[in-house]
């Protein structure tokens, strides 16, 4: 029998914790950067070596047996261990370099995080970047993330997290659509408006507000709301707005750009919108002992972009 057949080679042990986060050959597979065909093979030879069934495939996904998840579970600190010593190394070495992969919102990732990109990469010759973006919440470590940009009130406190920057929602309309139907001068009278919604899951029909000033500052005001258009993209609600559709409830990343040129205007300004988008705005990672280097050189370049690009609102009357 060959030695192969006796003995489980590590980069096979190693593809077998991959595919436990996965959960898939074909996404294990692109995160090592080999063939399918390569990671079910690799496989099938560790469960000869090891004598037992590893994996159960199914059509959709793929599950460890007991004797796999046992075999992850006791293997998997040793080769996370020897990912932070070789980034250790790496980082001894010179330049920042390898691959990052980051998920970020659309629509936080089209307006901010895209445009910083460039400068970033052309300042680390040596690092490749992905970046995907998606709405829904990606689990880092099974998807093979290095980081994640997040619009959220609060970072999970089983991750590394760095704030980027404050962010607040905004309550914005276009001038036109003020002139037709007036000003609202209370969050009460939003009741009697068209509100253009963020559509999510389990989201309520109604809007939180706490007023920022005056005498009765501190006060805390909740409305239903209802309108005839809801997305759940911030960019395709400000389309709205701008088109005069009705008054939308924006992150400032959205709507500030806006209203600078004073193509749309601040409703109800003395009241802050709460408890329905971020209040701010964080980079994540899964939690190791030690940063790697291009993931810290992003973060920083991140923290500093945002910071040098001001998204105060800006209260613009009716014209």
């Amino acid at each position: 029998m060959s030695a192969r057949n006796n003995s489980a080679p590590l980069d096979d042990l190693y593809l077998l914790t991959v595919l436990a986060q996965a959960r898939s050959f074909t996404k294990a597979a692109r995160r090592l950067g080999v063939s399918k065909a390569s990671v079910s093979t690799r496989i099938a030879n560790l469960e000869r070596a090891v004598g037992v069934p590893l994996v159960r495939r199914t059509t959709r996904s793929v599950v460890l047996t007991d004797a796999g998840l046992q075999l992850v579970e006791d293997i998997e600190p040793s080769f996370v261990r020897i990912e932070q010593s070789l980034s250790s190394v790496k980082d001894l070495a010179g330049n920042p370099r390898g691959l990052l992969r980051v998920s970020a919102p659309v629509a936080l990732g089209r307006q901010r995080v895209a445009p910083m990109l460039p400068a970033f990469l052309q300042r680390f010759p040596e690092i490749r970047l992905e970046l995907d973006l998606s709405d829904r919440f990606v689990n880092l470590a099974q998807e093979g993330f290095d980081l994640a940009i997040r619009h959220a009130q609060a970072a999970p406190e089983t991750h590394v997290a760095w704030v980027l920057r404050e962010s607040r929602s905004l309550l914005v309309a276009s001038h036109d659509y003020l002139e037709r139907h007036g000003v609202p001068r209370h969050p009460a009278d939003l009741s009697r408006h068209e509100c253009l919604m963020y559509l999510r899951d389990g989201s309520t029909q109604s809007w939180s507000f706490e007023r920022e000033a005056g005498r009765k500052r501190g006060e805390r005001v909740g409305v239903p709301v209802s309108g005839r258009f809801k997305a759940n993209n911030s960019e395709v609600l400000r389309e709205a707005v701008l088109g005069g559709l009705g008054i939308g409830l924006l992150p400032d990343f959205t709507a500030v750009d806006e209203l600078r040129p004073g193509r749309l205007a601040q409703v109800l300004p003395d009241w802050k919108p709460v408890g329905f988008f971020g209040d701010q705005l964080f980079a994540i990672r899964p939690w190791t002992r030690q940063v790697p280097r291009p993931v810290q050189c992003l973060v920083d370049h991140l923290r500093q972009g945002f910071n040098s690009v001001a998204l105060q609102d800006r209260t613009v009357a009716p014209r």
